[in-house]
């Protein structure tokens, strides 16, 4: 009586399991995506009003060991190119890593923070290290094209002959 049950139950968790790992690359797209949209719009409104955006950097946001100049810079580059990066999924692990700097200096660099607005930021945080500590997933430039490609070429550097056939 117990060892049906058992059974049923082992089946059903092996279904929701297989269902769960099938969803993992469009769950790491949604999360690139989501990212990709709020770093990228955040570089946007940096670049559209660079005086504003110098004038916070000099007077507001106090960026450890760089001048406010620099700061404004490398913030909006990377709140511009990193995200694109990330959502087409090319270098994705480097460019959760980059946000993740961007995401971070953010943090520390105001003096102030709204609880709501650090909560956003942990939650950038919690998906980006997903994304670097388990990759961009399968639906990403990295693992249809780049891998394949670099995989192939170390075989040919590897064996000479294969390249032959």
């Amino acid at each position: 009586m117990i060892a049906p049950l058992l059974r049923s139950g082992l089946n059903l968790w092996r279904s929701l399991s297989a269902a769960l790992d099938g969803a993992r690359p469009l769950a790491a797209l949604c999360a690139r995506a989501y990212l990709a949209q709020v770093f990228f719009l955040s570089g946007l409104t940096k670049l559209r009003d660079w005086e504003t955006t110098l004038l916070l950097f000099t007077e507001e946001y106090s960026v450890p060991l760089l001048s406010p100049e620099l700061a404004a810079i490398l913030a909006t580059a990377g709140e511009l190119v990193l995200p694109v990066l990330l959502l087409l999924g090319v270098a994705g692990r480097f460019a959760a890593l980059g946000l993740s700097v961007v995401n971070g200096v953010a943090v520390i660099s105001l003096s102030e923070i709204a609880p709501a607005a650090l909560q956003q930021h942990i939650t950038w945080g919690v998906l980006l290290a997903a994304l670097a500590l388990y990759g961009v997933g399968r639906w990403s430039l990295d693992c249809t094209w780049i891998k394949p490609t670099l995989d192939r070429w170390m075989r040919q550097q590897s064996d000479p002959r294969a390249s032959l056939n």
